[in-house]
Parts: C-alpha cells; structure tokens; sequence
C-alpha cells in the first residue's frame, strides 16, 4: 500500500487511450461528471460516465441488479480493459463490477468511499419515502463532506439530487469471484486523509480492501463531491491512475499499481 497526495470512441492500447468507466455517488445526476469527462478528454482518455437506473430515468423499480447490469455493459462495450470509478456508495458498485468482470477491468477507484462486503447492505443510510431515499439535505453532511460547496452549489445540487430507489439503497450486496482481489484499486481520500483511512484499514473497520494485492491511498484537497468542486484535479488523478494500466496492457500485462 502506499499513499500519496465528447464523442466516445473505443480506446485502444496502441493509441495510449484508456475508458474510464464513472459512476456518481447517491443522489447525483449523471452529469455531474461533465466536467471531469472534458478533462479527462483533454488528458488524452475517455470518460464514460453512466446513467445508472433509478437515478435520472424516473425508474423507482430499479434494482441494485439493475445498475450493475448497465455498469456491466459499459465494460463489456470498451475495447480493452477500462478503469472503473465509483463515488461514495457508488465504490461498492465498482468493486461488485470488478467481482463480476475480473478479467475485463484494470483497475478500480473509489472515491470518498469503500466496498461492502459480502452479504452486507449496500446503501441503507437514510429513511425509505414512498419507495425510494431522498437526498436528506445538507445537515447530516456538514463538515469537511460539504466545507467546499459555497451556498448556489448547494442549492443547485439539493435540487438536482434523485431519490434512490429502495430496491438499490437495501438491496444486499453478492461477491463471488476472489479474483477481485488481484484488481488494483485506487482509494481517492477527499473529506478525509490518507492517514486516517490507512488507519481504519489497519483496525478492520473497512471490509475488502485489506485484501486487494494492489492497493494505493491518494489525497485529494476537497469535500465529498470532487468531481463538482475539483474536477480538473481529479481528472488528473484518474489520468495517473491509467496512464500505468494503459502502457501495461500495451505490454501484455495485468496493471499493477506499485
């Protein structure tokens, strides 16, 4: 482990260009990742953000099933191995990806968030209104989630949030493949450091990662949201975290993260 601080076309190895599959945390709207996409473009890779059902489609029936499904087929569709991000909750989603497509993913990031483990729930936080979980305002994440939101973000994102429906938010999470563990994962620290999630690693209070053989901790100075306050500077940490992956499958490797 070690810590440190437009028009989609298939990437290819022989052109350096990698998919970076991207998958907004609870409540956010799928194009919140606009702005990274843009930077990740101008960083010379693509990034495929994912309209995941039951949030943004007016689907209130989705199922975790239902997303995984859709993050699924974003994989299957990039030429080559793709990196697979998730935010928050979303973390969970990826790793669950990386379970099913062990052979088919290069790497996972996580941002502000963990894997849960087998059997665990997936995103059971807050209460169930009429079938699905409301974004529950801003109280429960003040602090250093939202200490970088200036007061017309937060009412632009509070408007935008999408209830996530209640078959995703408790649906029970299902790990099969240990081959995940041999995927190299990324944890971007934005609310918290470094430091802190290698303590929580090291007291087993975060489930899976202590047993990925790759893993790095990477600091990002925001809140909880970076692809809205800091999406330059997150693009170029996915831009590091594929650059590696992409001259090692050009070479016929698996991408190590060292």
């Amino acid at each position: 482990m070690t810590s440190a601080r437009a028009e989609r076309v298939p990437a290819t190895a022989a052109n350096g260009e990698m998919d970076i599959v991207l998958l907004g945390g609870l409540w956010l709207p799928v194009e919140e990742w606009d702005e990274v996409v843009a930077a990740l473009h101008a960083e010379g890779h693509r990034g495929v953000p994912v309209q995941l059902p039951g949030q943004g489609d007016g689907n209130r029936l989705a199922t975790l099933n239902d997303q995984l499904t859709a993050v699924l087929v974003a994989v299957d569709e990039c030429e080559g191995k793709p990196v697979v991000v998730g935010h928050s909750a979303s973390s969970a989603l990826a790793w669950i990806a990386a379970d099913a497509r062990p052979d088919k993913v290069a790497g996972v990031v996580v941002i502000g968030g963990f894997p849960v483990a087998d059997g665990g729930s997936y995103a059971d936080f807050f209460p169930v209104v009429d079938g699905a979980m409301p974004f529950p305002g801003w109280e429960p994440f003040e602090g250093p989630d939202s200490a970088d939101l200036d007061q017309a973000t937060r009412d632009r994102l509070a408007a935008a949030m999408i209830p996530v429906p209640e078959g995703v938010s408790r649906a029970v999470v299902q790990l099969t493949d240990d081959r995940r563990y041999e995927v190299p994962v990324t944890l971007v620290c934005p609310e918290f450091s470094p430091e802190q999630a290698k303590e929580w690693l090291d007291a087993g209070q975060v489930p899976e990662l202590p047993l990925a053989k790759h893993l790095d901790l990477v600091d990002i100075d925001s809140g909880h949201w970076p692809m809205v306050t800091q999406p330059r500077v997150l693009a170029g940490l996915l831009r590091a975290v594929a650059s590696p992956l992409t001259q090692a499958r050009g070479a016929g490797g698996t991408g190590g993260i060292a």
